[in-house]
């Protein structure tokens, strides 16, 4: 049996069963759930779901999906990659919240050819100057010939820049 790959993204306001809903369409078309990342956000549930589904099946799981009253669903067909040869690195940042940080650092990372795979953001109070402090972690990937070096060092530079605390270490 052929199957395809399904990137579904999801939004609604936040309620119980949502998920529930979600599943319940998708397995009833013989979609299989791989993976996912789902949060609360501002009174909405938003999320972001990998699904392998039989090639027969797509095009109604899509219809239903569409169909679901309580969330918006957007899929778009992946195709499964092979994973290129290169360096997994791990970003953390911490500092004053302000207006362009992600923006900032993204832009840094794209001149190095580097991709963010996973980024997880939140701000939250200082523990003693009850500032709010904007964090920031980050999976990225790098092809084999980024020069780690480099990167570090204009990472360093926007770190004083924007005073705000960044480490970048290599993975497995």
């Amino acid at each position: 049996m052929s199957e395809t790959f399904l990137v579904l993204t999801v939004i609604g306001d936040d309620r119980p069963g949502l998920v529930g809903e979600l599943s319940a369409a998708i397995a009833a078309h013989q979609g299989n759930w791989l993976e996912s990342s789902m949060s609360h956000l501002s009174g909405k549930f938003a999320g972001i779901v990998k699904v392998a589904v039989p090639v027969a099946q797509a095009g109604a799981l899509q219809a239903a999906l569409g169909s679901l009253a309580a969330l918006k669903v957007t899929a778009e067909s992946s195709a499964e990659k092979s994973v290129p040869a290169g360096r997994r690195l791990k970003l953390a940042l911490v500092g004053h919240d302000r207006i362009g940080i992600v923006r900032e650092v993204s832009q840094v990372l794209a001149k190095h050819a580097v991709n963010v795979e996973k980024l997880e953001t939140h701000t939250a109070s200082a523990p003693m100057s009850a500032e709010t402090l904007f964090h920031a972690q980050a999976e990225l990937f790098a092809g084999a010939d980024l020069d780690a070096r480099v990167l570090k060092a204009e990472l360093e530079r926007l770190s004083d820049d924007l005073m705000v605390d960044i480490t970048l270490d290599e993975t497995i």
